[in-house]
């Protein structure tokens, strides 16, 4: 069973400099993985999700940037895109009327997904390390209970979160008590 903590984080000001970028370059990347799934339909050939996976590398020469944000990461957008892409088809399916998808512009883009990898969160400081990011402060107001399976950064407003996202296993309960039942 998957159970999220919300966290509020405190980025210094590099850090969050660092983060307001690998945001915009996520928007980036989607924004371009969207526009070759476009062109590819015009011209009549269907894209799956590992076809633009395997375009990230060759993007990041055409985008630098894209060198600074954590590989997970930019998988991650890939997957949300596609993501998207399924639930819109699910309503079309369902009778919807729906349109296109549209570009995200400045600031839509508000979430970094590290899945799997390239963070570690030290509960004795309350420091979570991103990769490529550094160190931000995280205010832990309960402990964290479970294997941590991912992080999500989210940006809202001027503030900053983690989500970490929690593997536990359900407690099973033995009772030696056997159950009666009365009827009045």
């Amino acid at each position: 069973m998957i159970i999220s903590y919300k966290y509020r984080v405190y980025p210094e000001r590099d850090a969050e400099r660092k983060l307001d970028k690998a945001l915009d370059t996520c928007r980036w990347l989607y924004n371009r993985l969207l526009e070759e799934i476009s062109k590819s339909k015009e011209n009549g050939v269907q894209l799956k999700i590992y076809d633009t996976q395997n375009m990230i590398p060759s993007l990041k020469l055409e985008n630098p940037d894209l060198r600074d944000v954590y590989s997970k990461v930019l998988q991650m957008v890939n997957y949300t895109l596609w993501s998207n892409i399924k639930g819109l088809y699910a309503l079309k399916e369902n009778g919807r009327k729906v349109g296109k998808f549209r570009f995200k512009g400045k600031g839509w883009y508000k979430t970094l997904n590290y899945n799997q990898s390239g963070f570690k969160i030290d509960q004795d400081r309350s420091i979570l390390k991103l990769a490529k990011i550094g160190d931000v402060k995280i205010k832990l107001h309960r402990p964290i209970d479970g294997k941590i399976k991912g992080v999500i950064i989210k940006k809202s407003g001027d503030r900053w979160y983690a989500i970490v996202q929690v593997e536990q296993v359900p407690e099973q309960q033995i009772s030696d008590i056997k159950p009666v039942g009365i009827d009045l």
